[in-house]
């Protein structure tokens, strides 16, 4: 079958390519995709990657159509989630308890998750049930913000900072306060535009105590006024350069956890590795390579625990997709997180 999909570049340049999805192999699923969430990557790409196109699209759930001789687990009609990475199941860190290490992944094989249709491993699959197809695409980035939280260890009744108000960090503050934070802050641009309003609005209803506009407000005077000696936990969503707001108000033995990225030439900081030696400060990066987490972030879902239908703002197809991109980067429209549809 033919499947049309999404491949992007800097400055806007999005392509609408056709492929041929070939019949599933033995260990193959061809499934179609129902919905596809927009991640930071993808916004990343379109506004700042020079290089080949690439194929946008990895917050994925979708429906089975068609499976190997040799398949398992799914079987057609059953609603899965796609994860765009998986451990591989039988090298030495996987089968030594370290699946988070894995460097032998299964992967999309270089297709876009915003597409009609893919072929990929059964191993690759999570079948959920209880949602709709639209709410499940963020299970993905869910469990980006889930482990996260988990590497930071924030202590029962601890403070915690996010920085950046997008979806990961908005739900990163969401599991923040059900991990057991006792005070969350989120920091964000002033809300001068539709998206900063509306992502800032979010904040404040999923339960974070204090929204930081940066510009308008000093990062470090609003904690450290509330916290003289620092917060117990940072965690970063927004680009490398707001790494320096994190070293400001962390506290001495804290943890930083970081998975903001920037493809634009802004990845490079200054750290005085001194300062965080004395001051015994943890940073721990976080890289959502093997996918990890994805049932619990479902169940999250499921069970409401994380309310999708106020993170998910704007749905759009093929026709508006660039349309929805621009509205991303430059704020006129209030979109949260957008979701592609790619049959309508």
């Amino acid at each position: 079958m033919n499947s049309r999909g999404l491949f992007g570049k800097k400055f806007l340049d999005i392509q609408v390519r056709t492929s041929e999805i070939p019949p599933p192999d033995e260990d193959h699923v061809i499934v179609k995709v129902r919905a596809c969430g927009i991640c930071g990557t993808d916004v990343n790409f379109v506004r700042d990657w020079e290089e080949e196109y690439m194929p946008l699209g990895h917050e994925i759930a979708a429906e089975v159509v068609e499976v190997g001789k040799n398949v398992p687990n799914v079987k057609p009609g059953d609603k899965v989630i796609v994860e765009d990475c998986t451990m591989c199941g039988i090298c030495e860190d996987c089968k030594s308890g370290n699946p988070q290490f894995c460097r032998n992944m299964y992967d999309m094989e270089g297709q876009p998750g915003m597409g009609e249709y893919l072929s990929v491993r059964y191993n690759c699959l999570d079948k959920f049930e209880g949602i709709d197809y639209v709410a499940a695409s963020l299970t993905e980035p869910l469990a980006v913000s889930l482990t996260a939280v988990l590497n930071a260890e924030i202590p029962l009744g601890g403070s915690v900072v996010v920085l950046g108000p997008g979806p990961l960090g908005l739900m990163s503050a969401r599991i923040a306060k059900l991990h057991g934070a006792a005070f969350v802050a989120i920091t964000g641009l002033p809300a001068d535009n539709p998206r900063e309003k509306a992502r800032l609005e979010a904040a404040e209803r999923l339960g974070c105590d204090l929204v930081i506009e940066v510009g308008k407000q000093s990062v470090e005077d609003e904690i450290l006024s509330r916290f003289p000696n620092g917060v117990d936990r940072v965690i970063v969503s927004s680009p490398p350069q707001s790494m320096y707001d994190a070293f400001n108000i962390i506290r001495f033995g804290g943890i930083i956890t970081f998975f903001g990225l920037h493809f634009g030439g802004e990845n490079i900081i200054d750290l005085d590795v001194n300062d965080m030696i004395f001051r015994k400060i943890t940073l721990r990066p976080t890289f959502a390579e093997p996918a990890i987490n994805f049932p619990v972030s479902n169940r999250l879902l499921r069970e409401g625990l994380v309310d999708a239908d106020m993170l998910i703002t704007h749905t759009f197809g093929f026709d508006n997709a660039e349309e929805i991109f621009r509205a991303i980067i430059d704020g006129s429209q209030p979109i949260i997180k957008a979701v592609m549809l790619p049959h309508g």
